[in-house]
């Protein structure tokens, strides 16, 4: 079958590879549209700890049931979406209740071969049916959805509350956009892509090129110096981990939704002296996934939004070129598994 493979850093190939061979209690699925994540960036990067080539990439996928075990709740035809997370279940998050915090968490299209492929085998009970009405590209952005509603849950997020988010990626944008549908007050978003920008503002976000503009200034002009109740740090890079304490109210919540690769300068002192509050966010738990399902067509209409282009699987190699192109304004690609 035909696959998007990652063959070393820097590398990626369509290439034919063997097909899968059936897995007990597991169902086949035929992909149809699969996310390019950044989590995939960093694995065409060569930068991935765990990621070993050669590699089926791809964890961000919806397909459609081809096979069934006897007595599965699932039927051929099916839509369906994975819960991609595979835990160990036998140290202490697992066995406490939080087992997307495994100790040896293990991912689909990370350790072991993903969604860029024709087709793939996958566990019946991490599966989700998609619901009528749903379209596949729109269900293929369950799991970054998933991520975002996690995040929102761990910064204790609250209908009215302002907030700021920085950082207009992939996920920043679809955070915003999860906060105007939960009754946000107030969503600024900062970043240095104009493009991304002003796709924000077509949301009705107050957006932040902040090579114009010093976000604290604008924050504490727009909130009477008060600072807002959130924010939700998305863009991974030093800067923000030094400016988000100054953007926060007193008591206010600072959600670290991006992955710090490196150690980054922190002004603790105003933690301590606004009695800041700092909380991490990581994936999703299965129920989070679940809810995001049905989430999804709720707001089916801005997520299709966010998908500015639809890579056929015989040219996916070119998908990272694309993302480091900024002539491109690529924001969220999917691959059609299936062309």
């Amino acid at each position: 079958m035909k696959a998007l493979v990652y063959t070393g850093p820097k590398s990626v190939e369509v290439r034919e590879v063997a097909t899968p061979a059936p897995v007990a209690g597991a169902v086949k699925v035929k992909m149809r549209f699969c996310g390019v994540c950044g989590t995939d960036i960093g694995i065409f990067s060569g930068r991935h700890p765990r990621a070993k080539a050669p590699l089926v990439l791809g964890h961000e996928f919806v397909g459609a049931v081809s096979e069934a075990p006897a007595g599965s709740r699932f039927a051929v035809g099916d839509r369906v979406v994975a819960y991609p997370l595979i835990s160990c279940g036998e140290c202490r998050p697992c066995r406490t209740g939080t087992p997307h915090v495994c100790q040896t968490l293990r991912l689909i299209g990370i350790d072991r071969d993903g969604g860029m492929a024709d087709h793939l085998w996958v566990k019946e009970d991490v599966l989700f049916k998609v619901p009528d009405g749903v379209s596949d590209e729109v269900a293929s952005l369950v799991e970054p959805l998933a991520v975002v509603v996690r995040s929102l849950h761990q910064a204790q997020f609250q209908a009215l509350d302002s907030c700021v988010v920085m950082g207009a990626g992939p996920i920043g944008i679809l955070t915003a956009i999860v906060l105007k549908h939960a009754g946000a007050s107030k969503i600024i978003i900062s970043d240095i892509d104009e493009a991304r920008l002003a796709m924000c503002r077509d949301f009705g976000f107050d957006a932040v090129n902040v090579r114009e503009t010093n976000l604290i200034e604008h924050v504490n002009a727009v909130t009477e110096g008060t600072g807002v109740d959130i924010v939700f740090e998305c863009s991974g890079v030093e800067s923000a981990a030094l400016d988000m304490t100054k953007l926060a109210r007193v008591g206010g919540m600072l959600c670290i939704t991006a992955t710090h690769k490196v150690p980054h300068a922190v002004a603790l002192i105003d933690i301590n002296f606004k009695e800041q509050r700092l909380v991490g966010t990581r994936v999703y738990t299965l129920q989070e996934f679940g809810d995001s399902v049905a989430f999804a067509g709720r707001i089916a209409d801005d997520l299709s939004k966010l998908i500015t282009q639809v890579v056929p699987l015989s040219d996916a190699a070119s998908v990272f070129d694309m993302i480091a192109d900024p002539s491109v304004n690529a924001v969220k690609i999917l691959v059609d598994c299936q062309a």
